[in-house]
């Protein structure tokens, strides 16, 4: 459990322990803790000076950059909520976001402004629009947030935030239906990074880059909170293009801890370097710990990469809705790149069958979870609360086993079983003997409707050479029970992904649901 109270309690803790040390870089620009403190104070102010009271939710339409730094802790320091919103999203997909979860101010990049000002005009709870910087050309009802941070005195004020004070709502990316606000509390972090920082071992020697998306859980609570928890750097980076340049980032800066997606690894198993350079890389690379997260790990990937790098790569699992992070692989043990591993101190988790029943190590089931990292509801959302949170406890929608040393295994989601005559077909079970074959970059399987075979797989590949799909059905044939072999292979040049690198099968789903056939 951590020893803090609240995130702003965390923030002024670490601005006055770790005052003089690097909180931030970005790019030339590095900043101090007392520093970081001291902007996000000013922020504050000027946010209230603005009419932020308690209780407000603010939405942060950014995309990486210190700037949603002090905008996160500086909307918090008021007692209000901080509402992220991917900043890939389209206008609309933005509006519905802050409509629902009924932001009053909405703090956005330049390249946002005009979107903004149009969200504005519809959207009845949004009355303060904060740009960075303001366009030359803009209207008065648009505040310039270098200017608020400019023009304002510290924020000395003390806000009453209890432990469950609402932190965050977090919005789902909505593979089912439309975005879930996640309400997120100030205990729910704290005590995800508190149980982090345990696993990893985190100290204030530490550097973390910051590669993924600020606006995403796993960044957010991995990449920015832990590291101000300990004391620790952070390298934001804006974009992971070029890579090279994030190859010399991570030794300029002597990063030592690497959080990234499955993408990102596989991307790097395959630069092609010297072998010269490799080992030189090899010998002064600082990192000490890579941890992937937000999608399943390929072993495949995992493996290539650790015999490449030579560095530990732990694989966690979790979901936004628990903070995100539910499990991870312990530093102490040996490897277990099968397994997502053991469940966080502070989190519990079993899994059952549909009917809640617990179900014996080894079987596959439901997992569900509890602990106070869980989100305490949905926001405006009672009957999908009451349907994901029962008794206490997290209902994930992913299909898991445990075996008796306490590992957790993911074997998909729940909504992706493919019913095949009866038996059941995990696709994650076909991508990973897919990954194996030498010619497979990328993988994802779908089950859809066969107007006479029922439900069947379909698998969509990458492949780096000149290889038939006879050959790869001959090549599963070899390595899988004839009903889990899909019934199509589809070539793309490269799978759908979101901002994390997740691939968006629910793309890959439309796009042959309606065309698949008998004659297919």
């Amino acid at each position: 459990m951590s020893q803090f109270s609240s995130l702003v309690e965390m923030l002024d803790y670490s601005g006055d322990k770790y005052s003089k040390r690097t909180a931030i870089v970005f790019g030339a620009k590095s900043v101090t803790y007392r520093e970081l403190n001291v902007t996000v104070n000013r922020l504050a102010q000027g946010l209230l000076t603005l009419g932020v009271k308690k209780d407000d939710r603010i939405a942060l339409w950014l995309a990486n950059c210190p700037e949603f730094v002090y905008s996160f802790f500086a909307v918090l320091k008021l007692g209000a909520t901080v509402v992220p919103i991917n900043s890939m999203l389209t206008r609309e997909e933005t509006k519905f976001i802050v409509e629902d979860s009924q932001s009053s101010v909405l703090i956005c990049s330049i390249d946002k402004v005009a979107s903004s000002e149009n969200i504005m005009a519809r959207v009845a709870s949004l009355n303060q629009l904060v740009s960075l910087p303001k366009p030359q050309a803009s209207g008065d009802n648009l505040i310039d947030f270098y200017e608020l941070i400019k023009k304002n005195r510290e924020f000395i004020g003390k806000v009453g935030l209890e432990s469950d004070s609402l932190a965050e709502i977090i919005y789902t990316s909505g593979t089912t239906g439309t975005p879930k606000g996640a309400c997120l509390t100030h205990r729910n972090l704290l005590t995800n990074v508190s149980d982090c920082s345990l696993i990893i071992k985190v100290t204030k020697a530490d550097c973390f880059i910051c590669l993924l998306p600020l606006f995403h859980s796993f960044a957010s609570t991995v990449c920015m909170i832990l590291p101000i928890f300990k004391g620790a750097k952070i390298v934001i980076m804006r974009t992971v293009t070029p890579f090279k340049r994030v190859l010399r980032t991570i030794f300029k800066h002597r990063v030592t801890v690497f959080a990234a997606v499955p993408s990102i690894y596989s991307i790097l198993t395959s630069l092609k370097v010297s072998k010269i350079s490799l080992l030189i890389a090899l010998f002064i690379n600082p990192v000490r710990l890579c941890i992937s997260g937000a999608a399943a790990l390929p072993y495949e990937v995992w493996e290539k990469f650790v015999k490449r790098f030579r560095r530990k790569l732990l694989q966690g699992y979790g979901l936004t809705e628990a903070s995100p992070v539910v499990s991870l692989n312990p530093l102490t043990v040996k490897a277990n790149p099968h397994s997502v591993g053991v469940f966080l101190p502070s989190v519990e988790g079993k899994v059952v069958d549909q009917k809640g029943n617990i179900l014996k190590l080894g079987q596959i089931g439901e997992l569900i979870v509890k602990g106070p990292n869980v989100m305490q509801r949905y926001f405006n959302k009672d009957k999908e609360t009451k349907q994901t949170l029962k008794d206490g406890w997290l209902y994930t929608g992913d299909l898991a086993k445990i075996d008796e040393r306490g590992f957790l295994y993911i074997i998909g989601r729940l909504k992706e079983m493919i019913n095949v005559r009866g038996f059941n077909v995990y696709p994650r079970e076909i991508e990973e003997v897919l990954y194996k074959h030498s010619q497979v970059k990328e993988a994802a399987v779908v089950g859809v409707n066969h107007k006479n075979r029922g439900e069947v797989p379909i698998a969509f590949v990458v492949v780096a050479g000149d290889i038939s799909c006879g050959e790869i059905t001959r090549y599963l044939r070899q390595n899988l029970a004839a009903y889990k072999v899909p019934l199509k292979i589809v070539y793309k040049s490269q799978l759908p992904k979101n901002n994390t690198g997740k691939i968006l099968k629910r793309d890959l789903y439309q796009e042959v649901k309606n065309t698949f056939s008998a004659d297919s």
